[in-house]
């Protein structure tokens, strides 16, 4: 008779006999439904809304609990019945909407709003850093609270998904703005933005060559514009490049050759995204008096303190103002223009976010797991994690990625 050895993998000898011993199993992370909370905005040119009725009852499906404040999705014209039919509990009061786990909101927190927050709630929204001081970040902190910043968010990609989504909205607007300065409607110079068969077209200078430059040059070559695109990145000119064709004018930032394109131009879109770089003035006061009377100016990037040193910050009931006989307009969220179709994009967004998020089984857990995730959060459990901000506040800040040890 063949001797055969016990098995021992999952027992533990004592003496002369085998004690059995339980085997460990992998335990999966408990699915989390989540309260989330849906304000009405408080800032009056922000007409945006986190979620459309369509994904809340995607939400609700999956185990989620959604709050709405009355009237929070009219400006993009979702009412609080679309709402209540895909099974939203509708409420009258910012404290109730106040109460949940997760707030998603558009506009940062007002200084009211972050009274209402509570300890270890998710905000999502956007920061806005350069309408943000020093307190504002501390106020966020000494709530103990984790804060997602629109800006700062990253998808599997390494791209930024609602930076994109809102750049594509605010570069094809910004074309059909400038077309409405440029009209006799806002007393403009008049002139069509375009052009028609024996009148010349109108040229369009654009600095930047990502996303919302690129939808700025689509939509101003679709009207019959003339086009030139500059940039820092050779690479980012030849990516333009192959995704319009030829019909487009390229180069790279040379003040020489930027100054001779801005004396001719009738439209300026300061579309370079700013944030982290180290000079935010692209195009200088010089330069902008050597610009034609009645030409018109859209500074996307104003909302990172703006690429053209003229620029200020303007609003949807004020939007424009005149300087050196040249049109400003410097509005921060040129997406809120079309609220409803912004509102979608952001709804595609987020949805999958809170779903993988309650999959994950908290949100501490979720970002752990996701890098993009953990990029986008500025503040977590009540510590500042982004550099950039610490930096230009004068604030002590941590990396996340050794803060997720402590949990």
């Amino acid at each position: 008779m063949l001797n055969s050895k016990p098995d021992t993998k999952n027992s533990v000898q004592s003496d002369t006999k085998l004690i059995p011993m339980e085997e460990m199993l992998a335990v999966k992370n408990k699915h989390k439904k989540f309260i989330i909370g849906i304000p009405l905005e408080e800032e009056r040119n922000e007409n945006r809304v986190g979620l459309t009725p369509i994904t809340v009852e995607l939400l609700i499906n999956n185990g989620h609990e959604i709050i709405v404040q009355s009237n929070a999705g009219n400006a993009a014209n979702f009412s609080d019945n679309n709402y209540s039919e895909s099974g939203a509990r509708i409420v009258n009061t910012k404290e109730e909407v106040f109460r949940s786990d997760i707030l998603l909101k558009v506009a940062p927190l007002s200084d009211a709003e972050i009274g209402l927050t509570k300890n270890n709630q998710l905000i999502i929204s956007t920061l806005n850093i350069a309408t943000q001081n020093a307190e504002y970040i501390r106020r966020l902190t000494k709530k103990k609270l984790s804060c997602l910043g629109f800006e700062f968010l990253k998808d599997d990609n390494d791209c930024y998904p609602i930076v994109r989504s809102m750049s594509e909205i605010a570069g094809s607007s910004s074309i059909l703005t400038a077309a409405e300065y440029l009209s006799n409607v806002h007393n403009g110079k008049g002139e069509m933005l375009g052009g028609i068969t024996g009148v010349n077209p109108s040229e369009v200078v654009i600095l930047g060559a990502g996303t919302a430059g690129e939808f700025a040059a689509r939509t101003a070559l679709g009207l019959g514009a003339i086009v030139k695109v500059f940039d820092t990145s050779t690479w980012r000119l030849k990516r333009l490049q192959n995704n319009l064709g030829k019909n487009i004018y390229t180069s790279v930032l040379h003040q020489i050759v930027l100054v001779n394109a801005l004396k001719s131009a009738d439209v300026v879109i300061g579309a370079i995204r700013i944030i982290e770089k180290t000079s935010n003035y692209f195009v200088s006061e010089d330069m902008v008096k050597l610009m034609k009377k009645g030409s018109v100016i859209i500074d996307i990037s104003i909302d990172q303190g703006g690429c053209i040193e003229t620029s200020r910050l303007t609003t949807h009931s004020n939007p424009v103002f005149v300087k050196h006989g040249v049109v400003h307009y410097c509005v921060p969220n040129i997406p809120s223009r079309v609220a409803r179709t912004a509102s979608y994009a952001l709804s595609n967004i987020f949805a999958p976010l809170i779903l993988e998020m309650g999959k994950a089984g908290s949100i501490n857990n979720f970002a752990k797991q996701n890098i993009g995730f953990r990029h986008g959060l500025y503040v977590f459990n009540g510590t500042l994690t982004n550099q950039y901000i610490g930096k230009r506040f004068s604030l002590p800040a941590q990396d996340i990625n050794l803060l997720m040890g402590a949990f």
